[in-house]
């Protein structure tokens, strides 16, 4: 069993820079690839940005490529979402991943215009 608490989120105006931090429970924590999804109101979840159990492979959804970047710590059992250029269309809660099977609560990141 892996425990996810997202922490991070905010407001912030369009333009600025959140980073998102999800830690892990568990001493498997390394093993697993992570990723983070979104979903805003009305809308379906959907992938934000994923990372291998390594590090070495990242991959991201068209819509915030060249503007967030993943990263995790196995140190820390964290892995982190530095979100710049945020842009209010980014308004959504955004859930930490492992393995595409446990899910963290969410934290709520808000973009105003």
């Amino acid at each position: 069993q892996v425990q996810l608490v997202e922490s991070g989120g905010g407001l912030v105006q369009a333009g600025g820079s959140l980073r998102l931090s999800c830690a892990a429970s568990g001493r498997t924590f390394s093993s697993y690839a992570m990723a983070w999804f979104r979903q805003a109101p009305g809308k379906e979840r959907e992938f934000v940005a994923g990372i291998s159990w390594s590090g070495g492979s990242t991959s991201y959804a068209d819509s915030v490529k060249g503007r967030f970047t993943i990263s995790r710590d196995n140190a820390k059992n964290t892995v982190y979402l530095q979100m710049n250029s945020l842009k209010p269309e980014d308004t959504a809660v955004y859930h930490c991943n492992a393995q595409l099977i446990y899910w963290g609560q969410g934290t709520q990141v808000t973009v105003s215009p």
